[in-house]
């Protein structure tokens, strides 16, 4: 036991990753499927569970893997294809779903992959209910399997990038308009490569888009957040006025500001920090420390934004 919380086999900080094919199995992802549509049968009703995934050649493995495994034991499913984080844990919401799964290594290259969990509200499990299913995952569960007509059925469905866009948008005050700004976006070849230069058009944005061509292979490499010195380039380039780049699955980002000059994490905390507290959001303002010494090291001034990967969360 370490920090009070007991070690876990599976689990880690942001669900369960690993080497596709080498942790991340076609029967790992069939148990995952089979423990977590056990732990989320709750009443009486026909339970279901989204799928979202990023762009990795391994998602299709994962997903097909998962379905049999949720629909083995009665929950419907419903796949959603390539969509942000933040988007499935929404979705998951608004389509009033037991569960939310997003298929994703985040900002790792194509040769990993993993399994993050949503609970009905669009928030990450609890350590409580990770257990839960880790518990399971090492059980022989045979007789806890559906009868034949009570299994799942899955189906594909459509406009969810519509349904996403829209929650999006109603984040931002309704006059807000983006005329007039030359955007790049660098999608990290992943997830949003559909949904944000879309809603940023819709916003009035001149979108210059890059990292938008997926092939299985290219998410993350040299390119989006962990990467952004393409993004840099474009930007002096096109002398656009704002340059923004994702990750894989799309829950962090970093910006490049006119002169191709990066904004980290810590200066996005900033400002929007500064905005809360203008507009009286912060339950309890905090004080600037006295002294911050600069960081030192690969990541020095590339510290991304990570994106709350709830309902709550936007773009």
């Amino acid at each position: 036991m370490a920090g009070g919380h007991m070690s876990r086999k599976y689990f880690g900080t942001d669900g369960i990753r690993g080497r596709a094919n080498g942790l991340i199995t076609p029967e790992l992802a069939l148990k995952v499927g089979q423990a977590a549509g056990l732990v989320f049968q709750r009443g009486d009703h026909r339970h279901r569970v989204v799928i979202g995934k990023d762009t990795r050649l391994s998602g299709y493995m994962i997903e097909y893997a998962m379905v049999a495994g949720f629909t083995s034991v009665g929950m419907d499913v419903l796949l959603l294809g390539p969509m942000p984080t933040p988007a499935v844990a929404m979705l998951t919401k608004s389509m009033r779903a037991d569960l939310g799964v997003m298929i994703s290594a985040s900002h790792n290259l194509f040769e990993d992959n993993g399994i993050k969990l949503f609970g009905p509200q669009g928030f990450k499990l609890s350590d409580d209910v990770e257990k839960q299913i880790e518990q399971l995952l090492d059980e022989p569960i045979d007789r806890r399997l559906a009868q034949s007509a009570s299994l799942g059925r899955a189906r594909r469905i459509d406009g969810v990038h519509d349904r996403y866009i829209e929650f999006a948008k109603r984040t931002l005050p309704r006059e807000l308009s983006l005329d007039g700004l030359r955007v790049v976006i660098d999608c990290a070849h992943g997830a949003a490569y559909k949904v944000v230069p879309e809603a940023l058009w819709e916003l009035g944005a001149d979108v210059i888009a890059i990292g938008v061509e997926p092939d299985g292979f290219n998410i993350n490499k040299e390119c989006g957040s962990t990467s952004p010195e393409a993004l840099a380039k474009k930007v002096r380039e096109m002398r656009a006025d704002i340059g923004i780049a994702l990750d894989g699955d799309a829950d962090r980002v970093i910006l490049v500001d006119e002169r191709g000059h990066v904004v980290d994490g810590d200066q996005l905390l900033a400002v929007i920090a500064q905005s809360w507290k203008e507009d009286g959001r912060l339950a309890k303002p905090g004080t600037l420390p006295r002294k911050s010494g600069p960081r030192h090291g690969a990541h020095a001034g590339r510290r991304p934004l990570r994106a709350r990967a709830d309902a709550d969360a936007g773009l």
